[in-house]
């Protein structure tokens, strides 16, 4: 049988199975890492501040900006390869309803194309900025406010 040959599968054959679990474990570790970004970050920044206020040293509130961006960049990531990989399930799943798929499809746990895009997209969703900007003014307040 040829690589590029649609092979004859339906929806209760172990492999397909096998490979959609695979896909929903991926998917479902980068939610995952893109939540821990999060609380790592609320944790680092956090206890920057706490040191900051603890030493009176109001300026250097603005070190706890770097776990910030660091974290809201890792965090864009983990969105984005979690958009490819649902997308690459999706196709999976058309390609098996369409009855084209081919044994490559079987065998190929990787991200869609355009993680570039993804990545561009992922920064501008609400569930990155709408996370850290507000952490950003809270540091802004906590810098003029509470150790300023």
């Amino acid at each position: 049988m040829s690589e590029n040959q649609p092979i004859r599968v339906t929806e209760e054959s172990p492999s397909v199975q096998a490979h959609l679990a695979m896909l929903q474990n991926v998917i479902q570790r980068m939610a995952s890492n893109s939540s821990s970004c999060k609380s790592w970050c609320i944790t680092l920044v956090s206890a920057v501040l706490v040191i900051v206020a603890d030493k009176g040293k109001p300026d250097y509130a603005w070190i706890a900006l770097l776990p910030t961006v660091i974290f809201a960049c890792l965090d864009a990531y983990y969105l984005a390869l979690e958009k490819g990989f649902r997308e690459t399930y999706n196709k999976f799943v058309e390609k098996l309803h369409s009855k084209s798929l081919v044994s490559s499809d079987l065998y190929a746990i990787k991200p869609q194309e355009k993680m570039s895009k993804h990545q561009i997209d992922a920064m501008k969703s609400i569930s990155v900025w709408g996370f850290y900007i507000p952490l950003v003014f809270m540091i802004y307040i906590t810098k003029i406010i509470a150790i300023g």
